[in-house]
């Protein structure tokens, strides 16, 4: 007599910092108290009160491959992230809600006493250097100004002191680090916040059990 193997719990796919810092007051609506934190632990995946519930702790870049796959059943990621990632997977997410946290922008910034309206004059040519590729691309491209992306992905500040590119396009919140670094904000692309995000395959075969969580999280995010 063969005996089914029991159902692994709903995992979903949270980044540290912020996003996983605001995501918590969600799980709380929802009845759920997480059991580590994971800035003092080095588990990747933590328990919560939920005992058909678990988290993983991914990169933010990460969060929507995991779900994508099934590697995870849902998670939150910015819509910064998220259209990066449809960039190379149109139509691979379900993006329900937008839960209104870790709000930000994403924007143009330049060096202190560059003269950026000249640089991005029609037809103009532009070095920029960013992770967002997709939309900075789409940016400069509505407003008719060619650019040579250059992709980094990390202290972005750094390009336009040393020379590498004239601009960068990144993810701004209090711009503290832009002053730090004599840049400044001179173009905002979109605002930004986190969405939920759910893998189309978990939705169908478990909408019963992700349904009172999605209902949860929308209730607290108005």
């Amino acid at each position: 007599m063969s005996t089914q193997a029991p159902a692994r719990p709903l995992t979903m796919a949270l980044s540290k910092g912020r996003i996983f810092e605001e995501t918590l007051p969600l799980l709380a609506a929802a009845g759920v108290q997480v059991s580590e934190d994971p800035e003092k632990s080095r588990k990747l995946i933590i328990e919560t009160s939920n005992p058909n519930l678990r988290l993983i702790i991914v990169r933010a870049s990460d969060v929507p491959t995991y779900v994508e796959y099934g590697a995870a059943d849902l998670g939150i990621a910015g819509k910064d992230v998220l259209i990066e990632h449809a960039a190379s997977h149109p139509g691979g997410l379900y993006q329900p809600i937008d839960l209104n946290i870790a709000r930000c922008r994403l924007a143009v910034a330049v060096r202190n006493g560059f003269d950026y309206p000249a640089a991005v004059r029609q037809g103009a040519r532009l070095r920029v250097a960013t992770k967002y590729v997709t939309a900075a691309r789409e940016h400069f491209a509505a407003k008719g100004v060619y650019v040579d992306l250059i992709k980094l992905y990390g202290s972005m500040e750094l390009a336009p002191l040393v020379g590498l590119a004239d601009a960068i396009v990144d993810v701004v919140s209090t711009g503290n680090t832009l002053r730090a670094n004599d840049l400044v904000a001179v173009e905002d692309i979109m605002p930004i916040s986190s969405r939920l995000i759910v893998n189309r395959a978990a939705l169908k075969t478990r909408q019963a059990e992700l349904q009172p969580l999605l209902d949860a999280f929308e209730s607290a995010s108005r």
